[in-house]
């Protein structure tokens, strides 16, 4: 998802930005589909982890402890990062009722996949570490929208980076199984999303002066783009933050 370059194109000054209604209003849109997305994922996560019927067809259970994964449990937590490859097939369509449609799929198909956290941490632990995200989110994504630097030449970085993280990832899980690895993997994805979500909110705003007098229809697609970008991200940071300070049943 940080694959956001487009070709440089001269921003007018901060001020000039401030007072454009227009950029504003796009990335409110932006902004509240994440919002919706998010209490979406959330509302289908907590219902997954409180219905039992549901839970025991993702998820083995020794006792009430969960041991592991059912053969459709590993479907559902992989199919967010596979629905992540594909994402570009749907979301450059700029159709926004394809990508509409492709972006609900997948905040769905997330909530299921992170039915677990309500299983292995407190709820009281969930709701601190969200907030905590939210407000880093807000900080970070106001950098970004403010700061002078231009970080076009960043999303390379991003994309290596990224796609290392998800390796890694995948090597502790199936072979290493270490937990000093995935506290130092999880502090790494604190500032590794952290500076993406800058980086992607500026390069929103790149885009939204690069389509000029888009279509309307052209225009909701990439809010659409945009909102499933600064999801994952999110996501992703609300998840490091988690492993690093959650409190476990």
């Amino acid at each position: 998802m940080s694959d956001m370059d487009t070709n440089y194109v001269a921003l007018p000054s901060v001020e000039e930005q401030a007072k454009d209604m227009g950029l504003r209003n796009f990335l409110m849109g932006i902004y509240q589909k994440m919002a919706l997305g998010l209490v979406l994922t959330g509302a289908m996560a907590w219902a997954v982890a409180n219905t039992p019927a549901i839970t025991h067809l993702l998820y083995d259970f020794r006792g009430d402890i969960r041991a592991g994964y059912t053969p459709l449990g590993w479907i559902f937590a992989f199919a967010p990062l596979g629905l992540s490859f594909m994402s570009g097939m749907f979301m450059n369509r700029l159709n926004a009722a394809v990508s509409g449609a492709f972006y609900w799929v997948f905040v769905a198909v997330m909530g299921v996949s992170l039915s677990s956290i309500f299983l292995v941490y407190t709820g009281i632990s969930i709701a601190n570490i969200f907030f905590i995200t939210a407000a880093t989110f807000g900080v970070v994504s106001l950098i970004g929208y403010t700061t002078k630097v231009n970080m076009t030449g960043w999303g390379g970085f991003f994309s290596v980076a990224v796609l290392g993280m998800i390796i890694a990832g995948l090597a502790n899980a199936f072979f290493f199984k270490s937990g000093i690895m995935m506290m130092a993997m999880s502090a790494i994805g604190v500032l590794l999303f952290s500076a993406l979500i800058a980086y992607q909110t500026q390069s929103l705003k790149q885009m939204y002066y690069a389509v000029g007098q888009a279509s309307a229809n052209h225009r909701a697609a990439l809010t659409y783009i945009g909102a499933i970008s600064l999801y994952v991200s999110f996501i992703n940071l609300f998840l490091s933050l988690l492993q690093l300070f959650g409190g476990r049943r």
